[in-house]
């Protein structure tokens, strides 16, 4: 699959943030005295048309700190199928696609350490955009690390636009929300998608959205991780983690794409928490 500039470029910082962020997570798992590591998996996508379709690296950890982190990794492209290039920005007259991104989720052994999701992407149809975000997910909330992670992304906003943060925070609000149990997935964050300002712009703001998390995420599990914790505040986390499941196979976005664009399926599915109740 051949690329262009801007697609090779966002590919390279995607991959080069995989890197940074890995290697920061592992620093904590060595700081907790475990020898734990990212266990990473090549994959390949074959598109319908039976034409190579690009394919990234499944990165896994479970440590001590970290009960399961994935970290994704993905260079993709080739045709829409039906209906479905109908609800993609710029697929419904031209159903060829290229996506590059990263995609991280990571549950947390200790329950006052939030759990947390972060995606940066850059999708090419009729048109060309970047999309993303981050937002953090305790099971048990404290007002000092959310107010520490909403901080720093809105510093990352402001410098590219005032309106930024305001605006990508109530998108965060309004889409990390299940309404059938009429309750936010978590604390928000940020959520931003079709950004067309040109490549430039927006591809640096990108890259700072990227940068925030990586400064901020790592400084609140540090502040948290040798918290003492309680049977029952592990059983209110596994509880919580039914609700965080329920939400990303009913209606998050990236799963459905992932999986009506026949991406890897257990690269897909990380997000999942690996142990969760519905008592």
């Amino acid at each position: 699959m051949e690329l262009d500039d801007q697609q090779a470029a966002a590919r390279a910082w995607f991959e080069a943030l995989r890197d940074r962020i890995c290697a920061e997570f592992v620093a904590i798992e060595r700081e907790a005295g475990s020898d734990a590591g990212f266990d990473y998996i090549a994959w390949d996508r074959v598109d319908p048309s039976g034409l190579p379709g690009g394919g990234g690296v499944r990165g896994v950890m479970k440590g001590r700190v970290f009960e399961k982190v994935g970290v994704n990794v993905s260079t993709v492209g080739g045709t829409f199928e039906g209906d479905f290039a109908k609800t993609i920005h710029g697929a419904a007259d031209n159903p060829q696609f290229f996506a590059t991104g990263i995609s991280l989720v990571a549950h947390m052994a200790n329950p006052h350490v939030p759990a947390v999701h972060m995606n940066c992407r850059f999708l090419v149809t009729a048109k060309r955009w970047f999309g993303g975000g981050a937002d953090l997910n305790p099971p048990l909330p404290i007002a000092a690390d959310t107010a520490d992670f909403h901080a720093t992304l809105q510093a990352a906003c402001d410098p590219h636009d005032p309106g930024y943060y305001p605006r990508f925070k109530q998108w965060a609000d309004d889409y990390f929300y299940i309404p059938h149990r009429q309750v936010h997935r978590g604390v928000g964050g940020i959520f931003f998608d079709h950004l067309e300002n040109g490549f430039d712009a927006d591809f640096a703001f990108t890259r700072a959205v990227g940068e925030a998390f990586l400064d901020a995420y790592p400084r609140i599990v540090r502040r948290r991780m040798h918290e003492p914790f309680t049977a029952a505040d592990t059983a209110a986390m596994h509880a919580w983690r039914g609700r965080y499941a329920e939400f990303n196979l009913v209606y998050d976005r990236g799963t459905l794409f992932g999986l009506k664009t026949g991406g890897n399926i257990d690269a897909i599915l990380m997000s999942l928490p690996p142990v969760a109740t519905w008592d």
